[in-house]
């Protein structure tokens, strides 16, 4: 009952009262250190109380329960060194990771807590030793990686097509070699090395990444865009092209272009990935997602049903016409292409002035142009123009989160022989197991005095001022300018007074 009471405070608005009964019910906890303590208990969600103010949002919470686990090491002065306890803040042994649960939670106050003491300083301390050299080094590796999938799809074994054409537009001068015919000259077997390694990167890629979808959730880990949810989307894809290439090279089935394309685009795509470790390039990640999959993905709704409603009315105006004349429409497929690309300005209108175009054509042209170009073209601008600005107004607190959940995921992926844990063990200082992280604070007292005469001096300055504006309001509209003047000087020199009085009496007594 006390646990299930805590977690309820936890929730309160009234912040002050609910760390008031937190210190109570705390109070009256028999077995307050060890497992039994009723601030370790976790409710049905996992979530202690403290991960749950985290979770939440509740930084009044959160600092007051952070207050009550500190440890004053010592003091000297302005000087102070305090050790925080990190157990179950820090990732490197928990399941449910603390960091983890504040970047993945839809609350943006939340994400808050990251500015906080000691969280801010831990996951500075984790990213500039560990983080960022390995995210750089990954980074490499990756564009190192893909670079040589890309020289084995421009290599590919290919032959002289020995065939008839089929058709007049026929263009086809090579095919794709069978197996037996792929792998004779030296130049193969480099090329077999280059896709050996290929294919165990896509494996590798979907062996890292299936324990995460299981254990995390399919819906939460390519939902969370600060957890770098299409990227995800866009790696495993890859990985499975890949393997459908491999099978599609070993039966020797025509069409390996198809997934190779796919791979090339997705795969190269996914280097943007790796911005979110510069502070210059991740918030436009965040942007390029919102766009892609708020905004872009409502217009494309729009984009589609105006497509295909005008590709099909160009295509029966120009059934009966001669294609050579004019061949952006001469089947339905190309129509739809020519009609995506009229609507996207990539192309003008198709016309050919030495023969008779049908007047229906420039009909539908015409409202076409209206629609597409005028009219839905400004609108994705406009709704992307919005998206920008709400993004740009918290991009450095979304470029943190995607610090901390990328410092996390490195954490989970490397041995922990790569990646020692952050943090002084309790056992130094007499404090049992648990783990603390040092921080030096340095408390100014001049600041609080100046802090403390500049209040007294805009006090009384607006005491006298109010004065003088009450005194000036009872006076007559016939002597206004006179009595105005007079009241200014004497308000003046009677404030300078009084207040310079006041100011040297607050510096005598301090002195």
């Amino acid at each position: 009952i006390g646990n299930t009471v805590l977690h309820i405070l936890v929730l309160q608005p009234n912040k002050t009262f609910a760390c008031h009964m937190y210190s109570l019910i705390l109070s009256y906890d028999k077995s307050k250190e060890g497992p039994g303590s009723l601030e370790l208990i976790p409710n049905n969600e996992g979530l202690s109380p403290f991960k749950l103010a985290g979770v939440e949002g509740n930084t009044v919470m959160f600092q007051y329960l952070m207050q009550k686990r500190k440890q004053n090491l010592w003091s000297f002065g302005p000087l102070s060194t305090v050790l925080y306890d990190i157990t179950e803040i820090d990732s490197w042994a928990e399941d449910q990771s603390f960091l983890e649960l504040i970047v993945s939670t839809k609350k943006r106050e939340a994400r808050q807590i990251l500015d906080l003491t000691p969280v801010k300083e831990l996951v500075s301390l984790k990213w500039n030793m560990y983080g960022r050299p390995y995210f750089c080094f990954l980074a490499l590796f990756y564009i190192l990686y893909m670079v040589c999938f890309t020289m084995c799809c421009v290599y590919r074994p290919l032959k002289p097509r020995t065939g008839n054409r089929t058709s007049s537009r026929d263009n086809t001068v090579y095919v794709q070699k069978m197996l037996q015919e792929s792998y004779v000259a030296y130049e193969d077997e480099l090329r077999l090395v280059g896709e050996l390694i290929t294919v165990i990167g896509a494996v590798v890629i979907l062996v890292l990444e299936i324990p995460d979808i299981l254990r995390v959730g399919a819906a939460k880990y390519f939902g969370q865009t600060i957890l770098g949810g299409p990227f995800h989307i866009i790696v495993i894809t890859y990985a499975c092209m890949i393997l459908v290439t491999m099978v599609m090279r070993l039966t020797s089935t025509t069409g390996e272009v198809v997934p190779m394309s796919f791979a090339l685009v997705l795969g190269w795509c996914n280097v943007m990935y790796f911005a979110r470790g510069f502070q210059m390039l991740g918030p436009f990640t965040i942007m390029i997602q919102k766009m892609i999959f708020g905004d872009l993905m409502r217009f494309c709704w729009l984009m589609a049903v105006v497509i295909l409603g005008f590709a099909s009315a160009f295509y029966i105006i120009f059934q009966t016409e001669n294609p050579e004349n004019l061949g952006q429409f001469y089947n339905y497929p190309m129509s739809l292409f020519t009609t995506f690309e009229l609507f996207l300005t990539i192309i003008d209108g198709p016309a050919n002035y030495d023969v008779d175009l049908p007047f229906m054509y420039s009909v539908v042209y015409f409202a076409f142009a209206i629609i597409a170009t005028l009219l839905m073209l400004n609108l994705l601008i406009a709704m992307m123009g919005d998206t920008h600005w709400r993004v740009a107004h918290e991009q450095d607190e979304l470029w943190r989160a995607q610090v901390v959940a990328t410092t996390v995921m490195l954490e989970r992926k490397l041995p922990r022989c790569l990646w020692p844990r952050s943090g002084i063990c309790g056992r130094e200082f007499g404090l049992g197991d648990r783990w603390y992280l040092r921080i030096e604070d340095r408390v100014d007292p001049n600041k609080h005095k100046m802090m403390r005469y500049t209040d007294a001096f805009k006090a009384q300055d607006r005491d006298n001022y109010d004065k003088g504006s009450e005194k000036l309001e009872t006076n007559g509209d016939t002597l206004c300018k006179k009595e105005l003047s007079a009241l200014s000087v004497s308000l003046s020199r009677s404030t300078s007074r009084t207040s310079s009085h006041r100011g040297w009496e607050i510096l005598r007594r301090n002195t």
